[in-house]
C-alpha cells in the first residue's frame, strides 16, 4: 500500500529564489528556473495540513499558528545567504536527508516521536 503525499513550500515572506539555490539544486537535477517563492497565503488549504515542518529560525518564530490537527516540528537549518557555494550545497544535502528521513518515517504514523527525533537531530 503505497503512501500519498502532496508537499507544499512557503516562506515565512515573499522573495525571489535565490541564484545560488538555482545554481545548487540545479547540480542536483532539479530546475528551479520558473520557480518563485511563496506565503502561506498561497499555499491551499494550510489549515488542514496535518504536519508542518519548519527548517530556519526566523520562520520557527514568525510561523503562524495552525488549528489543533496540525503537527508542527522545527529543524534549525543554518541560511545559506551571503556563504559560498559549498554551504549551499551542504544545507541542500542536509534538506535532502531530512525530507527522506521525514518521508519514511510518515508510514508508522502516528508515530510523533519517530518524527520527533528526525527533527532533534
Amino acid at each position: 500500500m503505497g503512501l500519498e503525499v502532496e508537499v507544499w513550500s512557503a516562506g515565512s515572506e515573499k522573495t525571489r529564489v535565490k541564484p545560488e539555490g538555482v545554481q545548487v539544486m540545479q547540480g542536483a537535477g532539479i530546475d528551479l528556473t520558473s520557480h518563485w517563492s511563496k506565503t502561506l497565503e498561497e499555499v491551499p488549504d494550510c489549515e488542514r495540513f496535518d504536519t508542518v515542518l519548519t527548517v530556519c529560525d526566523s520562520p520557527h518564530q514568525t510561523c503562524p499558528l495552525f488549528p489543533g490537527r496540525t503537527r508542527r516540528y522545527h529543524v534549525s537549518i543554518p541560511d545559506p545567504s551571503g556563504h559560498d557555494l559549498d554551504r549551499w550545497r551542504q544545507v541542500r544535502d542536509q534538506l535532502q536527508r531530512l525530507c527522506r528521513g521525514f518521508l519514511a518515517a510518515l508510514p508508522n504514523w502516528p508515530d510523533p516521536a519517530r518524527l520527533a527525533s528526525l527533527c532533534a537531530a
